[in-house]
Parts: structure tokens; C-alpha cells; sequence
């Protein structure tokens, strides 16, 4: 979990329907070349916010972001004491595992994962606050129940210490129901003309060779909640096809594909197969159809030698050997002559 906590501050975290907003919390010690407590907020997987020891600053990676926080200072001091005054907290929880765990290692490692995703077509809230430690699961929150779930004995005590707060179960919930989707509303309005933007893709078929799967590419799309599928008579299917990864574009969009094997499709059936690429928030899907015609290839057909090159050939080499073993002779029978 430390790595993926680690790399979850730079990824894109992808959702089909629905928007979310993420904080992650890193308190360190003994991490080359890794502030000891760094913080970052994240929507719809864009990293927006970001925050370190080191820096003392809370710094915007969105300008709707930048903006915002000029226009609201008690909002971005909110951030400010999210990221500065919570760590010398985070600190002694860190420093308290260290002894719990019996540890004597010189990398620790606490982390904090909280946040919401909201549904816009449904309205339904879902609220997450998950805690690790040293690489592991220490502590997550169940809202149905209000109680902490403790994977590992040694973190029992600290579920004990935090369900008999009231007040902090009660501040837990408010936030994650309450505030954090609210924020989450107010970034989409702000931010809607990056982060609610869409960009249809380029669908194109590609093949190899003639025996090769049949690619259906899309490239170009945004944002990356994007499926791309292949149908025969209509009905998805999944025998036979391979999808390929979300990958980002240099210009910030993305591509996929999905590859066929038509090694088993008759010439007559390929008209029954569709390829259907499926962007959220757009209504339209692009379908295209499998067409020999509209595949794209750089492979090119051997060239056919004639047969009457073929045929030219073998006499040259007949001829050929007709002159050595005919000269061969003539100096075998001057030779006895001699």
C-alpha cells in the first residue's frame, strides 16, 4: 500500500459515473529525498492542490483552483491547517505504532487517505477515510456502522481511542457526508471547463498482417472514463478480444484499444461485428463496423514472382550445368589423349 499510496498523488484514478474528491497524507521519516509530511488533493484524478513540509505553502495546480483560493481566504486556510497543523499529530501517531509494532527500522511510513465521490445522475454520496502504516492497512471507517475497522491487533487501541470519541466521529461524518461533497459541487463548477470538459476520439481499425488481430483504436478522448468494447449481432462479447489500458496522450487526452482475433471469423460474418467506443457524459456512442476496406495496414504483399521468370530461371541453371559438365569432359578427354 506505501507505493500505491505513493503513486496514487500523480495518477489518474478513473470512475464511469461518478466525480470524486481525494486527500492523501504522507507523514515520513528517514525517506531519501521525500519531505517528512506532504498532502494533495485530487479531483476526478487531477491533482489540483499539493502541499509540503519543506515548502510551508499551499500551492494550486489548477488556475480555476488559484483563483478560487484568492477569492476565499478562509478556504484556503482550511487547506493550511489541513496540511501544516495535522502534523505533529500524524507525527506522534507514527512515532506511538513504531512502539506498539515493537519497530526498530529507520523508514516509517503513516498515511491517510480520505474523501468522497458523488453520483450526478443519482445524487448518492459515498465517503471513504482509510489510514496505513509501514506499507500495511492500519485503519478505515465504515459509514454504515460509525466504527473503525482494524485489519492488524495492533491497531486496536487506536480504534478503541477514536469510536470513543464522540465528537470526532461525529466531525468524521460531517465531513465526509456533508462537507466534502459539497466542496467536491462547488470544484466541478469552478473547474468545469477542464474537468468537466469532453473530447470525442478517432476510432480507426489497424492491423499487422492478415492473420494478425483486428485493432479497434480511439485516441484523442476526454476525460478517461471511457469504454471501448466489440459486439457481435449487437450483444458485447468478450471471447476472442483483448482491451488494452487507458494510456494518456502528450497533448492530454487519452487512447485505448480493444483487438479482435478474426482468425476464426468466416469473410461472410465480419458484417455481424461492431466495435463501440462509449465516453461518459456523452450520449452518443461511436460504433464502427468491421470492414476489410476500412482496416489500415503497413504490411505489403510479397511481390509474385512470374512464372515465366521461374522458368527462366531453371533453364539459365540447366544450361549452366550442361556447360561445366560438357567443359568438364572435353578436358578429361584431351587430357587422355595426351
Amino acid at each position: 500500500m506505501k507505493v500505491l499510496f505513493l503513486l496514487l498523488l500523480f495518477c489518474h484514478v478513473s470512475s464511469s459515473v461518478k466525480h470524486s474528491l481525494m486527500f492523501f497524507l504522507t507523514a515520513s521519516y528517514g525517506v531519501p529525498n521525500f519531505p517528512e509530511f506532504v498532502g494533495a488533493a485530487v479531483v476526478d484524478g487531477h491533482l489540483v492542490g499539493y502541499c509540503d513540509i519543506n515548502r510551508k505553502t499551499i500551492e494550486p495546480k489548477q488556475e480555476w483552483v488559484k483563483t478560487l483560493l484568492e477569492n476565499d481566504p478562509q478556504h484556503l486556510e482550511w487547506y493550511r491547517e489541513q496540511c501544516f497543523h495535522i502534523q505533529p499529530n500524524s507525527f506522534k501517531i507514527m512515532y506511538n505504532l513504531k512502539q506498539r509494532f515493537n519497530q526498530s527500522e529507520d523508514v516509517l511510513i503513516f498515511q491517510n487517505m480520505d474523501g468522497c465521490e458523488w453520483d450526478d445522475e443519482t445524487g448518492e454520496v459515498n465517503g471513504f477515510n482509510q489510514f496505513g502504516y509501514d506499507g500495511e492497512d492500519f485503519l478505515s471507517f465504515d459509514m454504515t456502522t460509525r466504527t473503525w475497522i482494524a485489519p492488524k491487533q495492533q491497531a486496536v487501541a487506536t480504534k478503541l481511542s477514536w469510536e470513543a470519541d464522540e465528537a470526532g466521529l461525529k466531525d468524521n461524518e460531517i465531513f465526509l457526508t456533508q462537507i466534502c461533497p459539497e466542496s467536491l459541487k462547488r470544484y466541478l463548477v469552478h473547474g468545469k471547463s477542464s474537468l468537466l470538459r469532453t473530447e470525442r476520439p478517432s476510432v480507426s481499425l489497424l492491423q499487422k498482417t492478415p492473420s494478425s488481430p483486428v485493432s479497434c483504436h480511439a485516441s484523442g478522448f476526454y476525460p478517461d472514463r471511457a469504454t471501448l468494447i466489440w459486439r457481435k449481432d449487437g450483444e458485447e462479447i468478450h471471447e476472442d478480444v483483448e482491451l488494452g489500458e487507458i494510456l494518456p496522450n502528450h497533448d492530454g487526452t487519452f487512447q485505448t484499444s480493444a483487438d479482435l482475433n478474426v482468425s476464426s471469423v468466416p469473410p461472410e460474418d465480419w458484417r455481424r461485428y461492431d466495435c463501440v467506443f462509449h465516453l461518459s457524459g456523452v450520449e452518443d456512442d461511436i460504433v464502427t463496423k468491421l470492414d476489410k476496406a476500412a482496416i489500415r495496414t503497413n504490411w505489403v504483399s510479397p511481390p509474385e514472382f512470374p512464372v515465366v521468370a521461374v522458368v527462366a530461371v531453371v533453364i539459365g541453371l540447366l544450361l549452366l550445368i550442361l556447360f561445366i559438365t560438357g567443359l568438364f569432359m572435353w578436358r578429361r578427354n584431351n587430357n587422355d589423349s595426351q
